[in-house]
């Protein structure tokens, strides 16, 4: 018992620490994004200033040769309207004593605005045009100065918030993401508890009832009237059908106790575990329906490593769903097995020739919760997913499915030492 809970535990503490592995890989990656984001913006945004500077730079150069010339005036007017205020950059004009007397591109401000609260509000955004990009003096004349100030342009301050804005975009989509992850683990979780509970109550109920069946059968009624040679025969005959009643309640146990634990691996004969658990199934055909055949097709294979118990569980259970789904009168279900060509792994197939499977449904088919059944719960094939594919390093598939004929496939390593 303390061995299984070591087992266990070691089993929760991997599960756990594969989940705070993604969390970490997650905002890892979150937190690289954003700084690329950022990095790449404001790298566009420095680009995009140096050409503005170098805009300026030519605007003041111009401007001040045409003001030193002899016939400055009109030009000057000329250059003024028709590049400097053209510019897609705000641009602010003061006098001598830092005034501004013309703007251009002003958000919220008029060009020809005089109020009082444009000028204040003016000499603030001049104040910040000087602190941000300097100022640039324009020498009319060798007493007289005007000074040239601009700031930045609309795209360069909408390109300064875009990464902030795009960062927020993917942490809103990671936050939606997460929430549904959540919510789609926890609605699989109650599928899995819920369809645990049937299977249990499913792998439970068959050998009780039969146990039932056979202590009717054994009753004081029956007894009274048979002689005591008959009742020996009879006593014998139904104890030695309770004992296998007893022995499978006994495996059904066993194999719900190694699930959620790392199963131990054992060299087995693959055909004989495909044989028992045909053999189970060929008892019980009667039930299902009197034209039912089942068919083991033997090939001869290598040893493989397993755990006989689980194995034998994701035998019965497709085998158990095709004969659900064949017809009770014409029903045949094959299961084959043969060796791979390259003799690395094990083929086994079981076969029936039932409606099928519809394509969009062979596609779900493996997934928690999802069945076709009216009264399914959707572990049966999960389960055996889990024990082929996780426990035993295989791989299982719905090889293919149309009416009259679906396949399942499964391969099998022929050494596996991941586990054991």
């Amino acid at each position: 018992m303390a061995a299984k809970r070591k087992i266990i535990n070691r089993t929760s503490d991997l599960y756990i620490g594969k989940s705070t592995l993604f969390k970490t890989f997650l905002l890892v990656g979150v937190a690289a994004v954003s700084v690329v984001f950022i990095w790449y913006t404001f790298s566009v945004i420095d680009v995009l200033k140096q050409d503005t500077r170098r805009q300026v730079d030519l605007y003041v150069k111009l401007w001040q040769e045409v003001a030193n010339s002899p016939t400055s005036s009109g030009e000057l007017q000329v250059i003024f309207d028709e590049v400097i205020l053209k510019a897609s950059f705000p641009i602010v004009v003061c006098d001598s004593a830092r005034v501004p007397h013309s703007w251009r591109n002003i958000p919220g401000v008029l060009p020809g605005d005089t109020a009082l609260a444009t000028r204040l509000k003016m000499e603030e955004v001049t104040q910040k045009m000087r602190a941000d990009n300097g100022e640039y003096p324009l020498y009319i004349t060798p007493e007289h100065v005007n000074y040239f100030y601009y700031g930045d342009s609309r795209v360069i301050s909408q390109l300064t918030l875009m990464p902030f804005i795009e960062i927020g975009i993917v942490l809103a989509f990671l936050a939606v993401g997460i929430i549904g992850f959540q919510n789609i683990r926890r609605s699989e979780e109650r599928y899995i508890w819920v369809g645990m509970a049937k299977e249990t109550a499913h792998q439970l109920g068959t050998p009780i009832s039969s146990l039932l069946g056979w202590l009717e059968v054994i009753g004081v009624e029956n007894r009274s009237r048979m002689d005591s040679q008959a009742q020996q025969e009879l006593i014998a005959s139904t104890a030695e059908n309770m004992q296998v009643d007893v022995e499978r309640l006994q495996r059904v146990a066993n194999r719900f106790g190694l699930i959620g634990s790392i199963p131990d691996l054992d060299p087995c004969d693959l055909n004989e575990l495909v044989q028992e658990a045909v053999s189970y199934y060929r008892r019980r055909v009667p039930f299902k329906g009197k034209g039912i055949q089942i068919r083991f097709e033997r090939g001869e294979l290598p040893q493989v490593h397993a755990n006989a118990e689980l194995f034998g569980w994701a035998l019965e259970n497709l085998i158990k769903n095709s004969l659900e789904v064949v017809d009770s009168m014409s029903g045949r279900i094959v299961v084959a097995t043969a060796a791979g060509s390259e003799g690395t792994d094990v083929c086994l197939e079981i076969k029936d020739n039932g409606p099928g499977i519809a394509a969009p449904a062979a596609r779900k088919i493996f997934r928690p919760g999802f069945t076709t059944k009216k009264r399914g719960w959707g572990m049966g094939l999960t389960l055996v997913k889990r024990i082929i594919e996780e426990y035993h390093g295989g791989h299982i598939d719905l090889k293919r499915s149309k009416p009259g004929e679906t396949v399942f496939e499964i391969l099998l390593p022929v050494r596996n030492n991941a586990k054991g």
